[in-house]
């Protein structure tokens, strides 16, 4: 976890973390957290607390609200034993209705913690929590999931949203971000928080990890030449990804094949050297079966799962300059500005031309492994919860004494 006074960009492959078990890291009596979250779709910041809840000791009593219905992670969460609630509510939109479920909910949960994620989701929670009486013993953290969001790609309401959290933003007990670019982008647009934290994703590199009987499986099903290099770019068709730069580097790459994994992809302008995938549960395995990590964010990213993921699968990185994509690749891999087709392209080529051996060189899978375990991400948070617990039980005791 790092205090946002820290330096932005430490060299953090040189940060030691302690670990901690189940025990340790949520002390002798589970700490209830209800997790309230904008949906359960696959998304990188939702993909990471379904990922935190799956962590040995984390989950064991905790709840999760989706402000919508629906979503492909709900079942996994479920069948892992984990309450979830939606409040029916619909994109873009937040309801009273809603709002005063939530409230009920909390009242009927009675959770230490309330964590949210996402603008929308920090919103509701912090009004909801007014509304359920249980703002003087519940503690409540905000999540700031993005870094410099360009707002006149979405429409109207997701600026109205950010304003008020702006305005409310030293509501909460504290405001936790998934990278320091975050951090610093939402101190410049007002938020003022009584404690801001940095505490980064972490991955899971039992799941996303080198598998070579899954690579020459994809391969084969796919299509692809044992000795072919793919690129793999992971993300759904949003403004935010910039797949036209992605598709135009391409163009300049004949030689290699990528594949374009996420909801919208299959609609993608059609490429000889492009496979459309979609949406896929198997991203793993594609991971499996590449050779490089593309991502070519315009703006928006905090900390990117897909570019982690990638690398964890051992596959060095070209990432655009956006969040603190600089910070996870480190050395194993390239940065470029966003919107420059031909640097991205450039980029890929220079790792292209390192071959199977120089690539591996690069160290892309230890590095995760070591700087971003999904054991770090529910330390801090553990260690954090429980800190803004012990300080409000303070507070508590010295009003009473007052």
């Amino acid at each position: 976890m790092r205090n946002y006074s820290k330096g932005p960009y430490d060299d953090v492959a040189s940060v030691g973390h302690e670990r901690h078990g189940p025990a340790d890291r949520w002390g002798e009596q589970a700490l209830k957290v209800l997790h309230v979250i904008t949906d359960l779709g696959v998304g990188g910041a939702e993909t990471m607390l379904a990922s935190l809840l799956m962590t040995d000791g984390v989950g064991r009593d905790a709840h999760v609200v989706s402000l919508l219905p629906g979503g492909e992670l709900r079942d996994r969460l479920a069948e892992a034993g984990i309450p979830v609630y939606d409040l029916g509510m619909r994109r873009g939109g937040i309801t009273v209705a809603g709002i005063w479920r939530l409230a009920q909910i909390i009242r009927r949960v009675r959770p230490a913690v309330v964590q949210s994620w996402m603008y929308h989701a920090d919103l509701v929670s912090l009004l909801a929590l007014i509304l359920s009486g249980r703002r003087g013993s519940t503690t409540l953290v905000w999540g700031i999931r993005c870094s410099d969001m360009d707002t006149s790609k979405y429409g109207r309401a997701l600026k109205t949203v950010i304003r008020t959290c702006v305005l409310l933003s030293r509501l909460p007990d504290a405001v936790v971000a998934n990278s320091q670019a975050g951090a610093d982008v939402h101190r410049g647009l007002g938020y003022r928080p009584r404690t801001l934290e940095v505490v980064w994703n972490g991955i899971d590199s039992k799941r996303f990890c080198p598998d070579p009987e899954a690579r020459a499986a994809v391969r084969e099903e796919l299509g692809i030449a044992p000795d072919r290099v793919v690129l793999a770019h992971v993300a759904r068709v949003d403004p935010m990804k910039d797949h036209a730069s992605f598709l135009a580097a391409l163009e300049r790459l004949p030689g290699v094949t990528a594949l374009t994994i996420g909801t919208g992809t299959e609609s993608l302008p059609e490429r000889p050297n492009l496979l459309r995938l979609g949406r896929r549960d198997d991203v793993s395995r594609l991971l499996a079966a590449s050779d490089i990590i593309v991502s070519s964010s315009a703006f928006g990213e905090g900390f990117s799962n897909a570019i982690a993921e990638g690398m964890a699968a051992d596959l060095p990185a070209v990432a655009t300059d956006v969040g603190d994509a600089r910070v996870i690749v480190g050395r194993a891999g390239r940065i470029v500005p966003p919107g420059d087709p031909a640097a991205l392209a450039e980029a890929v080529a220079e790792l292209v031309a390192l071959g199977p051996g120089g690539r591996a060189q690069l160290g892309a899978r230890t590095r995760i492994a070591t700087t971003f375990p999904l054991s770090r991400a529910a330390d801090e948070f553990a260690a954090l919860y429980q800190r803004l617990g012990a300080d409000k039980r303070t507070a508590a005791n010295q009003a009473v004494e007052a």
